[in-house]
């Protein structure tokens, strides 16, 4: 009987304002605690009923009794698959074919699913053109366990002529609800990563990239959709997706006048028609969806426990703690100073030395940033022992050894530019523009892509103590054109590049799985989960000043896990901002990623080399709750009040730290108290303040006992709040 009335409402759906008993299959995609439904029709139309908290068999009806408004053409309002060319729409998809028709009408061929393990399973819905041998496969992969549901788009051309890709997106989202509101990210060098909320109002708001590489660096591929009200961290409706693209994308969010919100995402179409040969395919990137019924703090969560397991290389490992050399010499440096360092390294319980930019190029010698870039042997003046050398007298010290790289790129005063001009990108004879007085290498030539991986091989194998690579990547691309590719396929550029980048990361990962690589573009330039799951952790920002990173790390970590965030100590003044702070608020806020350290070790004397080298081994205790545990958001830094505070708390909910700042004046009377979430509320916890200067306490109740629900419902306060005050607190269960 149930299974008839439900067949009973999806026909009333399909069918518009008639109701009728035909028979009608459906399609779900489900995780632990989602669901997505879509409706095959009698007619073979496949639409998108739903998407949101898994449902129970006995109550999908309640969910799929909805009428919907026929539209003037005679169609219900309820949105296909995936929408094409030839409705009022903006198209996830455009064709033209080779007789100048440039409309699609997709139809429902098959579907199966299958499960790739415990965890995992792969849904292909088939669809076809109604008159052309077009194929479009619309894949879903289900993580059971961490509610994420990935989505990418197969097209197969099995026409006789080539067919012309002018858009291809990766997903298509749509929502009915009373009002939209879109949480986005955008900034600049140094400035990565910072929220904007707004209401979405009838029309289209975009969000896309052009710049072909450091396309997160100003405007980030990951986005919150929150459903008839502003995002709250613990309630409401939010539905959030990450573009797993590290080139040119296009986000955009159209809400209809039938108050309907359609969101399209995927390659951007900007200057990139695609030529699809018969009996060809073309796979686009993932779309990584996941949902909330609780908040954002659980969007959060889903991306991170999906992160480090799915899109991050050794995800399940511990960090070291870091020495970069780069704010403590910059191109300044020869054997004896970077052996000082290593020392100094050591002596501060630092496990991994990274020699930054510099190191190489003898003829152009690498002594700034306008030449020698490509010229990848080892600098003999700076360096006469080598850089095996280095590593070697590292490992002796009891610490591993990393190098910085930037393979992509080219000075024009170097020996490669001179030997090969035609693997620099160019559009034609035009100018070549200059950024960072360096030119971009052409990635969609197999021979730039083999010459990138020999050069890997040959740093990586001069010593078998090199276990760290900083990849870095420095420019954005204009005037884009190749060599390479043949005049009809220019417009191949902008995804061919970063699909010969993936073919370099892959190959190289298949040869090193065990070398920990950094993914560094110039700071948040490659933010994705495309890139990141080639690597171990991202560079978040150059700009290490810890007021900053207060923000760019609360961003950053809306979608990728602390673990993957490379945070470090440098020196005050700050270098990119010139602002003082104390050590303890600099180790404070670094310590809430993946610490690190970005000065010169012989700078910090006295009582400052004192607490450095205490504030890395209490890192090291708290770093397994930090890198594996479930990130709670106490303060937003964006809220009024000028304080900040969040919580990390351990899967079986035993330990806990918490990490609180202070940016603002707030005079002599106020003060900061906040509650605590993730906890075990029957559990009793004792609390530890970390990092303290002398024996003072900023926590009257340092050291006591408290219960779970106490700390929840009731918080906690601290004495100070002065300008730059800062805050570490652990929490450990008392049986």
């Amino acid at each position: 009987m149930r299974k008839c009335v439900l067949i009973t409402f999806l026909s009333f759906i399909l069918c518009g304002v008639e109701v009728c008993a035909k028979s009608i299959d459906f399609i779900t995609i489900e995780t632990a605690g989602l669901n997505m439904f879509f409706a095959i029709s009698e007619n073979k139309k496949v639409s998108f009923l739903y998407f949101g908290d898994r449902l129970v068999s006995d109550s999908r009806t309640t969910v799929l009794n909805k009428e919907y408004k026929l539209r003037r053409d005679g169609r219900p309002l309820i949105p296909e698959i995936f929408p094409t060319s030839g409705d009022f729409l903006d198209p996830a998809l455009q064709l033209t074919h080779a007789d100048g028709v440039f409309t699609t009408d997709l139809y429902y061929v098959e579907h199966n699913t299958i499960n790739v393990d415990d965890n995992v399973s792969e849904t292909i819905i088939r669809l076809k053109d109604k008159l052309y041998p077009l194929f479009v496969n619309v894949v879903f992969k289900a993580y059971k366990k961490e509610n994420i549901i990935a989505q990418y788009i197969e097209l197969e051309n099995g026409e006789n002529d080539i067919v012309k890709i002018e858009k291809i997106a990766s997903a298509y989202l749509p929502l009915h609800r009373k009002s939209y509101y879109l949480t986005h990210f955008y900034g600049g060098w140094g400035a990565e990563m910072k929220m904007k909320e707004e209401r979405l109002t009838p029309g289209t708001k975009s969000i896309e990239a052009r710049t072909g590489i450091l396309t997160t660096e100003s405007v980030n591929s990951s986005f919150m959709l929150s459903a008839d009200a502003p995002a709250q961290e613990g309630t409401g409706e939010i539905y959030a997706g990450s573009l797993a693209w590290s080139g040119n994308y296009k986000m955009t969010f159209e809400l209809d006048k039938y108050g309907m919100l359609h969101m399209v995402g995927g390659i951007n179409p900007y200057a990139s028609m695609l030529l699809i040969e018969p009996g060809k395919k073309i796979k686009m990137p993932e779309m990584i969806w996941t949902y909330s019924s609780c908040g954002r703090g659980q969007i959060s969560r889903n991306y991170h426990d999906w992160c480090r397991k799915y899109a991050l290389a050794h995800g399940n490992e511990i960090r070291p703690v870091v020495l970069n050399s780069w704010e403590g010499t910059y191109f300044k440096f020869d054997e004896k100073k970077v052996k000082r360092m290593i020392d100094a390294a050591a002596d501060f319980g630092i496990e991994m030395f990274v020699l930054d930019d510099g190191w190489f190029g003898n003829k152009y010698p690498r002594d700034d940033d306008r030449c020698g870039l490509g010229d990848w042997q080892v600098n003999k003046k700076k360096l006469p022992g080598g850089i095996g050398h280095l590593a070697d007298y590292a490992h002796k010290k009891g610490i591993k050894f990393g190098i910085w790289v930037e393979l992509e790129m080219v000075n024009p005063k170097s020996e490669l530019a001179e030997k090969h001009p035609e693997w620099i990108v160019r559009s034609g004879n035009r100018e070549l523009l200059l950024v960072r007085s360096q030119c971009v290498l052409d990635l969609t030539n197999p021979e730039v892509q083999d010459f990138i991986v020999e050069t890997f091989d040959d740093i990586v194998s001069s010593s078998p103590n090199i276990s760290y690579i900083k990849w870095d990547s420095n420019r954005f691309i204009n005037r884009a054109g190749s060599e390479y590719l043949p005049a009809d396929k220019q417009s191949h550029f902008w995804v061919d590049y970063i699909n010969g980048l993936y073919s370099v990361y892959d190959r190289v990962r298949k040869k090193y799985p065990h070398i920990t690589i950094q993914l560094c573009s110039s700071g948040g330039g490659r933010l994705d989960f495309g890139a990141l799951k080639y690597h171990d952790e991202v560079w978040a920002s150059d700009n290490t000043n810890p007021l900053s990173r207060i923000f760019i790390q609360y961003g950053t970590n809306m979608f990728f896990p602390a673990i993957a965030t490379g945070a470090h100590v440098s020196i005050s003044p700050n270098h990119q901002t010139k602002m003082h702070a104390s050590l303890k608020y600099r180790f404070d806020v670094a310590m809430a990623g993946r610490l690190g350290m970005e000065l010169q070790p012989e700078d910090l004397q006295g009582d400052e080399r004192i607490f450095a080298k205490n504030a890395v081994e209490t890192y090291k205790q708290i770093r397994p709750i930090v890198q594996f545990g479930d990130l709670y958001r106490l303060i937003s830094p964006y809220d009024e009040g000028g304080w900040a505070a969040s919580m990390y708390v351990d899967k079986d909910k035993k330990n806990a730290v918490v990490f609180a700042y202070s940016f603002e004046f707030h005079g002599r009377d106020r003060f900061l108290e906040f509650k605590l979430d993730g906890l075990d509320e029957k559990k009793k916890y004792k609390l530890t303040e970390l990092n303290r200067i002398g024996k003072k306490s900023s926590f009257w109740g340092n050291d006591k006992i408290f219960t779970g629900e106490e700390l929840m419902k009731m918080g906690i306060n601290v004495n100070d709040s002065a300008m730059f005050d800062s805050f570490v607190f652990m929490l450990t269960e008392v049986i």
